[in-house]
């Protein structure tokens, strides 16, 4: 099982930066191993995300302490964390597109704190969504580099938003998750075609 894990995630890596949404050494991409004891397999910092490979994968605890590999975790492995616990995702995606980031920088009208998307067909492609009638509104948070203080801004948010699918961090980029590989795939792909939409018809 850890295996085929292994090989979706990298697959999945590999498609995400082909579709130009993890530029340089951007993004970081997370699934769970198991949640008792908590072992997280997740992307080293700093690395190209279209030349990762099976080996480079990191594995974490509950902390984002590293327990095996031989690369340094992301400071971001604790939002990954806080994901995983706050929704009970399995998959977490954190990309860097241009339009996620342009879509972080330009809320609703009426409320500052999210981007809304609606009246879009595509909107179905999200879990428990049935309809074009929908109202996606994606949480932004500002950005920061003290991740405990994030990561408790994110737990927040996510407890109040407990149907959200997503979430943006102000001119950094945006986070998506799954109940597995195929559902994290659908959503980011659903949520950066939407996002786009959403922007040129602005």
């Amino acid at each position: 099982m850890d295996a085929f894990l292994r090989a979706g995630l990298i697959s999945l890596i590999h498609l995400i930066h082909r579709r130009g949404w993890a530029p340089g050494t951007g993004g970081n991409f997370s699934a769970l191993l198991s949640r008792a004891p908590f072992r997280l397999l997740i992307t080293p910092s700093g690395i190209d995300k279209g030349t990762i490979k099976e080996d480079r994968l990191l594995e974490v605890d509950e902390h984002g302490t590293l327990l095996l590999g031989s690369a340094r975790p992301s400071a971001e492995t604790l939002l990954h964390i806080a994901v995983i616990n706050t929704v009970g995702a399995q998959v977490v995606l954190h990309t860097h597109s241009i339009w996620n980031t342009l879509a972080s920088l330009k809320p609703s009208a009426h409320d500052p704190e999210r981007f809304e998307l609606a009246g879009f067909e595509m909107l179905k492609g999200l879990r428990g969504v049935t309809t074009h009638q929908h109202v996606e509104a994606v949480p932004i948070l500002d950005n920061s580099q003290d991740m405990p203080k994030l990561r408790a801004e994110l737990e927040r948010t996510l407890g109040a938003h407990p149907g959200a699918h997503a979430v943006l961090v102000a001119g950094h980029g945006l986070y998506t998750w799954g109940h597995d590989l195929a559902e994290a795939q659908r959503h980011l792909e659903v949520l950066e075609f939407l996002f786009e939409v959403a922007l040129r018809r602005a």
